[in-house]
């Protein structure tokens, strides 16, 4: 995942959301839907990707508010 990408994960009991390449964390929150809609306007403010992880770690979604690579004209 490119640096400055949001995430959202689960750790310790808690969801949380943090910025890619940056140490720590940007909030927490007691249930996924609080911390995913959190991570998704941060993404948007920021005009980057925001994935979400499942509580085992694996990638459960994944949306593009920026410059999606996939996404070039042709």
């Amino acid at each position: 995942m490119p640096e400055g990408d949001v995430e959202t994960y689960h750790v310790d009991g808690k969801w949380r959301n943090r910025i890619q390449g940056n140490p720590g964390f940007l909030d927490e929150f007691a249930t996924r839907d609080q911390a995913v809609l959190a991570g998704r306007d941060r993404a948007r403010e920021l005009a980057v990707e925001h994935v979400v992880r499942n509580r085992d770690g694996t990638i459960g979604d994944r949306s593009s508010y920026g410059n999606d690579p996939r996404n070039i004209p042709g």
